[in-house]
């Protein structure tokens, strides 16, 4: 059983986070690094006397920093948002809407974020068509229904590099050349792929991207957008014209300073980091996959190498996430931005699981903090919290009567 009393966590047992998928610590060189921007940042980046110019010039070099982690053609290239949802917003909406006259046609696959599907949902309700491409058991876009659903009319495509939910990384250099056969531009909603595994946009194929930065161990509050050079998009938050006029508002210089130098460490560290959370990764699910009724999500090889997704029979996710909190570890169930619903996973439907087998999904991603001695800990935790939910689930055959 976990060591609490009276519903309360014992103090002395060590946290273990295990949902870098929807929040990451900033990390501590970051802090360091951009701390002092809190203090001494106030600078408006448009303003023409030395503190602004300054400002200018730390906001210049987040972007320097950005374009390098993903093979960006230059700094104009990265637009800052305040998140990934705004990058998202403005990568769909700004695309459909500044190119309406080429076609009224969006695509997606069906296990994008919802920060994805549900900008594509308002431009239907505003005469545009969506269209959703399948995805395998594995979560694979379906390459030959990619080809079937795109015409001359779909202005814009979004494609995730990498489910947030199950993993599975997409095949984005074969499906940007089916995009740009059949359609205009392909959008990639890299957050929970950047940082992990490397990324090149102009060898991918990739018209926009966007970025994270709490995802890259950054501060909250900061996003971007990676627009090709030529693209041209929509302005969805009107104003005094920042960021080439794509998005208004003063610039957020602590967050996007921080953003710009967790990117930096990303493309230094990417590779030991990922080498390092991959053993850890394997030996999860070599261990957990043991459990009776347990089952691997997404592609067992083509995954992220932090991510260790879950479905266990008889048992719900939300039941298996407080349990697992007893014992001061943290996982998750899904999206974070759609735990707020009832429904089960989208994605988990999507790659053919029933509803039932959907809400018993557990999802552990691993991040800097994280060590292969903990693996002991986390397993035995997994293992007692499905054996004890079992016992008390009506749907199981080994439920108390």
């Amino acid at each position: 059983m976990p060591q609490q009393q009276c519903g309360f966590r014992d103090a002395k047992v060590k946290k273990i986070y295990l949902d870098h998928v929807s929040s990451k610590p900033i990390h501590p060189r970051v802090l360091e690094f951009a701390k002092g921007y809190l203090k001494h940042g106030y600078g408006n980046p448009s303003s023409l006397y030395s503190v602004g110019l300054e400002a200018k010039r730390i906001l210049e070099d987040a972007r320097i920093k950005l374009a390098e982690l993903i093979n960006g053609e230059n700094e104009n290239s990265i637009i800052f948002t305040a998140s990934a949802t705004e990058a998202n917003n403005l990568a769909i909406r700004g695309t459909a809407l500044r190119n309406v006259s080429k076609g009224r046609e969006v695509a997606a696959s069906t296990i994008e974020h919802i920060s994805v599907l549900n900008p594509m949902k308002e431009l239907q309700k505003n005469g545009f068509t969506l269209n959703l491409i399948p995805v395998d058991s594995m979560g694979v876009v379906d390459l030959a229904k990619l080809d079937e659903v795109l015409t001359k009319n779909t202005t814009v495509t979004s494609i995730m590099y990498a489910n947030n939910e199950i993993g599975t990384i997409e095949p984005i250099r074969e499906i940007s050349t089916t995009v740009h056969d059949k359609g205009l531009y392909l959008h990639v909603d890299a957050t929970a792929a950047a940082g992990y595994i490397p990324i090149d946009v102009k060898a991918d194929g990739i018209d926009l991207l966007t970025l994270s930065s709490n995802d890259l161990y950054g501060p909250q509050g900061a996003g971007a957008l990676y627009v090709k050079p030529g693209i041209k998009l929509q302005p969805i938050l009107l104003g005094g014209g920042q960021e080439r006029g794509l998005r208004s508002g003063t610039e957020n210089l602590f967050a996007v300073a921080g953003m710009g130098e967790a990117a930096r460490m990303a493309k230094d560290e990417m590779a030991q980091e990922a080498r390092r959370l991959k053993g850890m990764r394997d030996k999860l699910i070599e261990e957990i996959v043991t459990i009776e009724g347990a089952y691997l999500t997404g592609d067992p090889t083509q995954r992220l190498p932090h991510h260790a997704s879950f479905r266990f029979e008889h048992i719900e996710g939300e039941s298996i996430l407080l349990n697992m909190d007893m014992y001061n570890i943290q996982v998750s169930t899904g999206s974070a931005c759609s735990s707020k619903t009832l429904e089960p996973s989208h994605v988990l439907l999507a790659i053919g699981l029933k509803h039932e087998e959907a809400h018993g999904s557990m999802v552990l991603t691993l991040g800097r903090s994280n060590n292969m001695e903990e693996i002991p800990t986390i397993v035995k935790a997994v293992k007692e919290t499905v054996e004890r939910l079992r016992k008390l689930s009506p749907l199981s055959n080994k439920g108390v009567m």
